[in-house]
C-alpha cells in the first residue's frame, strides 16, 4: 500500500465489544469510540516514562548494592534491548490474537516487573525486573495502532487526527517528565519507588483495558486453523538485534564478532522468512512496500539526530559549558516543551510531507547552530538551540507514525508499528556509539562539533529521503 493519509485502505473486521462473528460491513453511523483513548494513551506512556525515570536512580542503586557504573548501566540497556526486540514480536501477537488480550497481558507484566524491582535483593534481579518492564511496556503501542485502525474500519470513517496525536504527545511528554518524576519519587521513598510506581499504573491499565477495550471476535466455525507462530524467525530476529545493539552500546575492536554474528543471523533470518508460509517478518511485503521502508529509514535517521542531541548536548552542557545538573535540566526543558507544543498544534493536519520537510530543515539548522557553540556561549543561545532542536522532534515523530499508519497493511499493522519502535531504539544506539567515539574521555567542545557534523549528515539524508519519496509527493497533492 502507498496511501499515506491516516485512513483505512479498505474495511476490515474490527474488534467488537462482544465475542462472535464480525459484522459483514462497517457501520458508518457511530463515530470513533472515545472510551478507548484513556487506556491506549496510559499504556503508551509506560515505556518512555520507564526509559527516562531510571536515569536518576543509577547512582543510589550503585551505592546500595556496591555496583560499578558499568553494571548499573545495564538497568538502562536491558530495557532498551527488551523493547527493541519485543516491540515487533508483541506486535505480531497483536496481529494474530487481537489487541485486548495482548494489551492486558503486557500491562500485567509491567506490574510483575514493578513488584520484582520493588523487592529485588540484588542488582541482577533488578536487571531482570527491567527486562520484564521492557517486554511488558511493548504491548500498548502496537495494540493502540491496531485498535485505531480497527475503529476506522468499523465506522467507515477516516481516523481522527487527535487520537494519533495523543499517542505521540503522550510518549514525548512522559519522556520529558520522567527524570523529574523519578527525582520526586526517589526523594519521597528512595529509588525503589521508581519501580513501585509501575504497580498502580499497571492496575489502572488493567482496569481500563478490561472495561473499555473491545473483545476479539471469535473465529468462524468453518474458518481454517491459524498456522503456528514463527518461533524460529522470532529467535533469529532476537539474536540479530541483540548482537547488533550490544555492539552499538559500547563499540570496541575486541567485539568484532558481534556485528559478524548479527550479519550471519540476519542472512539466516532472511532465508527462513522467505521460505515460511506465515513468517514473523513478511520480507516480501516489506520489499514490495517501498514507502514503508522509506518511513523506517527516515525514522532511524531522525532518531539518531534526536538522541545525539538528547545525550550529547546534555553531556557537553555539564562538562564543556560547566553548568550544573539542575541548570542543564532547565535548558533542556524548552526542548521537550517545544516538541510537545508543535505536535499538539499540528497533529490534526493530515499533511505529512510538509511536516517532514519543515522538520528536516529545522533539524539541519539546529545542527548547524551547534557548530557555533563555545564554552562561553550565552545562556539565551543555548536555550534557542534547545527550542530549535525540539520543534523537529514534534514534527518528524508524528509524521513518521502517521505515514506508517497509512502504509502498513491492516493485517500487519501491529508488527509494522513494533518495527517502527525497533528502528527508534536503533537510532538511540547509533547515537550512543557516535557519542562514545567523539567523547572518549570528556564532553569537549571539539567533540560536540564533530557530533554536530554527524547530525548534519543525517539531516541532509533525511531531507533527501523525504524529497525523493514519490508517495509523499502524491500525498502532499491530495491532502486536504
Amino acid at each position: 500500500m502507498t496511501a499515506i493519509s491516516p485512513q483505512p485502505a479498505e474495511p476490515q473486521p474490527a474488534e467488537s465489544g462482544q465475542t462472535g462473528p464480525a459484522p459483514a460491513a462497517p457501520d458508518p453511523g457511530p463515530g470513533f469510540d472515545r472510551r478507548l483513548t484513556p487506556p491506549l494513551v496510559l499504556g503508551t506512556l509506560l515505556n518512555p516514562i520507564n526509559s527516562s525515570m531510571i536515569a536518576v536512580t543509577l547512582v543510589p542503586i550503585g551505592a546500595a548494592f556496591g555496583a560499578a557504573p558499568s553494571v548499573t548501566l545495564w538497568l538502562v540497556s536491558a530495557l532498551y534491548l527488551a523493547t527493541a526486540v519485543g516491540q515487533p514480536v508483541v506486535g505480531r501477537l497483536v496481529d494474530r490474537h487481537g489487541s485486548r488480550p495482548v494489551y492486558l497481558a503486557g500491562t500485567a507484566l509491567v506490574g510483575v516487573g514493578g513488584l520484582l524491582g520493588t523487592l529485588a535483593p540484588s542488582i541482577a534481579l533488578l536487571i531482570v525486573a527491567r527486562v520484564l518492564l521492557g517486554l511488558g511496556t511493548c504491548a500498548a503501542y502496537p495494540a493502540a495502532m491496531s485498535l485505531i485502525r480497527g475503529e476506522a474500519a468499523r465506522t467507515g470513517r477516516s481516523t481522527p487526527g487527535g487520537i494519533l496525536t495523543a499517542l505521540a504527545v503522550a510518549a514525548q511528554a512522559s519522556a520529558a517528565i520522567g527524570p523529574t518524576l523519578g527525582g520526586l519519587l526517589v526523594g519521597l521513598d528512595g529509588w525503589r519507588a521508581v519501580f513501585a510506581v509501575n504497580i498502580p499504573l499497571s492496575l489502572a491499565c488493567l482496569v481500563l483495558g478490561r472495561l473499555r477495550l473491545p473483545r476479539t471476535p471469535a473465529p468462524e466455525p468453518d474458518s481454517p486453523r491459524p498456522t503456528p507462530l514463527d518461533l524460529g524467525g522470532i529467535a533469529l530476529f532476537t539474536g540479530c538485534v541483540t548482537a547488533a545493539m550490544l555492539f552499538l552500546m559500547a563499540p570496541r575492536a575486541a567485539d568484532w564478532y558481534l556485528p559478524v554474528l548479527a550479519a550471519l543471523l540476519a542472512a539466516a533470518l532472511a532465508r527462513r522468512e522467505l521460505r515460511t508460509q506465515d513468517p514473523f517478518l513478511d520480507l516480501r511485503m516489506l520489499g514490495s512496500n517501498r514507502p514503508l521502508l522509506l518511513t523506517y529509514t527516515r525514522h532511524i535517521l531522525y532518531c539518531t539526530v534526536t538522541y545525539s542531541m538528547l545525550y550529547g548536548f546534555t553531556q557537553w552542557l555539564e562538562q564543556g559549558r560547566g553548568l550544573s545538573e539542575s541548570g542543564t535540566g532547565l535548558i533542556m526543558l524548552p526542548l521537550s516543551l517545544a516538541a510537545i507544543g508543535v505536535a499538539t498544534v499540528t497533529g490534526r493536519r493530515r499533511e505529512i510531507r510538509g511536516k517532514l520537510l519543515v522538520g528536516g530543515g529545522l533539524a539541519t539548522a539546529a545542527a548547524a547552530l551547534v557548530l557555533l557553540l563555545r564554552p562561553d556561549t550565552p545562556i539565551w543561545l543555548l536555550v534557542a538551540v534547545a527550542v530549535l532542536s525540539g520543534l523537529p522532534q514534534g514534527l518528524n515523530g508524528l509524521a513518521n507514525q502517521n505515514a506508517l499508519y497509512g502504509q502498513a497493511p491492516a493485517e500487519r499493522i501491529g508488527t509494522a508499528s513494533g518495527l517502527l519502535r525497533t528502528f527508534q531504539y536503533g537510532g538511540a544506539m547509533l547515537a550512543s556509539a557516535v557519542i562514545a567515539a567523539v567523547f572518549p574521555h570528556r564532553a569537549t567542545t571539539a567533540g560536540l562539533h564533530t557530533l554536530a557534523l554527524v547530525m548534519l549528515g543525517c539531516t541532509v539524508l533525511l531531507l533527501a529521503v523525504t524529497l525523493l519519496d514519490p508517495a509523499l509527493r502524491r500525498a502532499a497533492r491530495t491532502a486536504p
